[in-house]
């Protein structure tokens, strides 16, 4: 576990980034949690004691990282942009847990089950955590039904998003 301390940072204009509050994690610091790496990777541990696991770490392009710090976060550590924190992490290295409701509807679909399990398990994870990140019980329905839909007609992902796109903005 590394631990350490830095101050909450909040993006001005930057794109669709704009008004994120985030922790960046240094260079030196995110060598320690996972070495030789640059991209994306995930991690568990703290924020001033509130408990933090399956989180990315997002480059900053310079050899630092950020964690967006989502509302459930700064309500848990109660704190905002230009607060000091104390971090400590270390690589997450937990598989990612599928969506109950989704696989109870595979269950009772074997073509959408098999087309499922022939998806890498990024994919899996890809339709899992979109499923599981609906606001309401009627958005999580509506993609579970784009979910098994899309298996069932042997449609990616990608093609899946891009075909309902307008569905009831989901």
């Amino acid at each position: 576990m590394v631990t350490f301390t830095t101050i909450l940072q909040k993006f001005a204009e930057k794109g669709e980034k704009t008004g994120w509050t985030y922790l960046e994690i240094p260079a030196d610091i995110a060598q320690e949690i996972k070495p030789d790496t640059k991209v994306s990777f995930r991690v568990k541990g703290t924020i001033d004691k509130f408990p933090i696991k399956l989180t990315a770490l997002l480059p900053m392009g310079d050899g630092s990282f950020m964690i967006p710090m989502n509302a459930q976060t700064r309500k848990g550590i109660q704190k905002g942009e230009g607060a000091t924190v104390t971090a400590s992490f270390e690589e997450d290295t937990d598989e990612l847990p599928q969506s109950e409701e989704l696989l109870l509807c595979l269950e009772g679909e074997p073509k959408a089950l098999e087309a499922f399990q022939k998806l890498s398990k990024s994919y899996q994870n890809y339709y899992s955590k979109w499923i599981e990140s609906a606001k309401t019980i009627e958005t999580k329905t509506k993609r579970i039904a784009m979910t098994m839909q899309s298996l069932l007609t042997g449609m990616s992902y990608q093609e899946m998003m891009r075909n309902y796109k307008d569905f009831d903005k989901f």
